[in-house]
């Protein structure tokens, strides 16, 4: 398809004349059938509502078709209605628009749904299993239009996918306002997303999915990596500097936890990553995200024993379950140094977890077909799974939870995965690493797209951002030098690692304050020509006060608020009117819907006044609502953090909390 032809395509919205049927592409991964849900009457109401996106003129034809959809695949998709051009980020001038921030967002909503990018690309799946930018293709269409229509003075409104409309709004307002799933708390189980989003009236936007800001797995092999290094640092004795040849075991090499591979090449180890879906664990390796493939346990643990004794950095991908890798390693009393596991455990009834002793397709099948027992043969692959990750750790192994619901499923699998004291056996990745040493001093997943697509443009922002953080460690405070050394190291190797997948995009930790002045120098580069066009900024989700997640993001708040959800609520109205280009909120993420309330941002940077403007007063907000909050719960990196960003911004005052030794509370008790 020619530009013309996908600029009229776009603008067209919902076509005058019905397009053909397109074939079952079965080249695609695609989602699994989900359960039959509805009750009949809840079908009919589920196909009334695909219907109201289309003249009356369609409806004898559309019905029994999406009936049809309904029934094989557990959804109504509107495969007819998904677009015959390619599906990638261009460059920003590419699309039609009146406003450029709207192209921007055009062009994030396109790099989401990129075949190189996306999980289940015709279903509009972005990661995770359920991970959704749209419901249908109609939803994606208008959409498109709306953008391509919008000027600066509106708002588009997206309610779990669905465009309710453009609204009047101002230059300084949020060109659009993202909700996913938000439904009432009571009717918030998983099973309360499957009949909604059967009935085409919610959806599960994850963390980056739902609000157009996924850069591909590039987004968490950063956070990969920083969790990897410091793990594996715990495992070095007295004398000990090296943490070459260690082994790193985990599993998960669907959407964004192909990073795992990647981050142990860049930490240094030897890992293994189980994978039971050969297309994705193929699509990982051609891409370059894993070195090898093995399909036989004969084979890999005998390759990846060597390598631990040459101390070479290598990545595995075992193609199959991960519980026989598991009790394989358990058997032969191989020595593992650090485990974890990335399986989509946020769903695991519906595609993020496979049990042992089925096949791919027979898990599919049974998930569909008889829920009751999948679920059945879940948990129990589920307690066979911490039983030889158990006899492990008693060996010496560091397992982490990595944030995908794994301790919270498997204790209501009834594994042997709690304490006496209700505690989980094994700590978050952010109760021991992420938590105390990133998030509570401000460092998060910073990033960046540029809008131009060049690489040269991304050359550019890298050597900008190592310029930046280089001139902040001059005068840090000793507990942040870490994290900046680890930042400065990644950031000048990023372009070594090949990590562009789709978009020409970067991610970074950094705190507020190195936040800020890279966007400042991104913002001064593009008005002086440095940079060709717009960089869009935005973070993951999984940061310092997006996410209210107390199995994830907020499990080191021990002061009972981790369950209470103020933070991600505060923190997108609160970028909302200090400069946000879109701002989105959602029930969902990595952990679960029901299990945590997360918010994230889009900002368009244009060299322009206001976006300096803009820079400044959000970036600012954006982070240190949450340490402040970190504060209040008395976590100490946290305290040193505000205090010291009271002292260098006027018109900032947090309410601190008082310390009271326990000797006075324990004579109380």
């Amino acid at each position: 398809m020619n530009k013309d032809a996908f600029i009229a395509d776009i603008r067209a919205g919902i076509p005058e004349i019905l397009p053909e049927p397109q074939a079952y592409d079965t080249t695609i991964n695609h989602a699994p059938k989900r359960k039959d849900i509805l009750t009949p009457e809840e079908k009919k109401l589920a196909l009334r509502n695909a219907l109201r996106y289309f003249p009356k003129k369609f409806h004898a034809v559309l019905a029994p078709e999406f009936a049809e959809e309904l029934r094989l695949y557990g959804r109504i998709y509107m495969y007819r209605f998904r677009p015959t051009y390619e599906m990638y980020a261009r460059p920003i001038d590419e699309y039609p628009h009146q406003s450029r921030q709207a192209a921007a967002i055009m062009m994030m909503i396109q790099n989401n749904l990129d075949k190189a990018v996306a999980q289940h690309p015709h279903e509009l799946i972005t990661y995770g299993g359920n991970g959704a930018v749209f419901q249908n293709w109609a939803q994606y269409r208008l959409t498109m239009k709306y953008l391509s229509d919008m000027t600066d003075e509106q708002t588009l409104v997206m309610y779990s996918g669905h465009p309710l409309g453009l609204f009047p709004s101002h230059r300084n307002a949020p060109r659009v306002v993202v909700t996913n799933g938000m439904v009432i708390p009571n009717y918030s189980k998983p099973d309360d997303w499957e009949r909604y989003n059967a009935l085409g009236v919610s959806q599960y936007g994850q963390m980056t999915a739902g609000s157009y800001m996924y850069i591909g797995p590039q987004g968490i092999v950063h956070g990969t990596t920083i969790t990897v290094l410091n793990a594996a640092r715990k495992r070095l004795k007295a004398g000990e500097t090296s943490i070459k040849g260690m082994l790193f075991v985990t599993s998960g090499l669907g959407g964004m936890s192909g990073a795992q591979p990647k981050a142990g090449n860049i930490a240094g180890v030897v890992s293994i990553t189980a994978e039971i879906n050969p297309l994705a664990a193929r699509k990982r390796y051609d891409q370059g995200w894993v070195d090898e493939l093995h399909t036989s346990l004969d084979e890999l643990i005998p390759a990846a024993l060597k390598a631990v004794e040459e101390k070479r950095t290598v990545s595995m991908a075992y193609v199959g379950n991960v519980v026989d890798l598991w009790e394989r390693l358990a058997e032969e009393n191989i020595r593992v140094d650090l485990g974890s596991d990335q399986t989509s455990l946020h769903n695991p009834w519906a595609g993020g977890y496979y049990p042992v002793g089925l096949t791919l397709e027979e898990s599919k099948r049974m998930m569909a077909e008889e829920p009751a027992l999948f679920k059945e043969k879940v948990q129990e692959s589920l307690r066979r799974q911490v039983a030889a990750i158990n006899r492990l750790t008693a060996r010496g192994m560091y397992f982490f939870d990595y944030g995908n619901a794994f301790l919270l499923e498997s204790s209501r699998a009834g594994a042997a995965i709690v304490k006496d004291d209700g505690t989980f056996l094994y700590p978050s990745y952010v109760q021991d690493i992420m938590g105390p040493m990133f998030f509570d001093y401000g460092f998060g997943p910073f990033r960046w797209v540029c809008s131009s697509g060049d690489p040269k443009d991304l050359e550019v922002t890298d050597r900008l951002a190592t310029e930046v953080l280089e001139e902040i460690r001059k005068t840090a405070t000793p507990d942040i030098i870490g994290q900046l050394d680890d930042n400065i190291h990644w950031i000048k190797e990023a372009g070594k690692n090949h990590l562009v997948v789709g978009s020409q995009a970067r991610i970074l930790y950094a705190d507020s304050e190195g936040r800020t002045k890279i966007a400042l120098a991104f913002n001064e580069a593009i008005r002086k020509g440095e940079i060709s066009r717009p960089v869009v900024l935005g973070r993951d989700h999984h940061d310092v006060s997006g996410t209210d997640s107390p199995f994830r993001e907020t499990s080191n708040i021990y002061d009972g608020s981790q369950f209470c959800a103020d933070m991600a609520i505060q923190n997108v109205i609160g970028d909302s009117f200090r400069g946000a280009t879109w701002v989105s909120i959602h029930n969902g993420g990595g952990v679960g819907w029901g299990e945590v309330i997360n918010g994230g941002f889009g900002m368009v940077v244009d060299g322009s006044e206001d976006a300096e403007r803009h820079i400044r007063q959000m970036l600012l907000w954006d982070v240190n609502n949450g340490i402040a909050r970190r504060s209040w719960a008395r976590n100490t990196g946290s305290m040193d953090a505000i205090r010291r960003e009271m002292e260098r911004t006027p018109n900032l005052c947090v309410t601190l909390p008082n310390l009271v030794d326990d000797e006075v509370i324990d004579t109380i008790f």
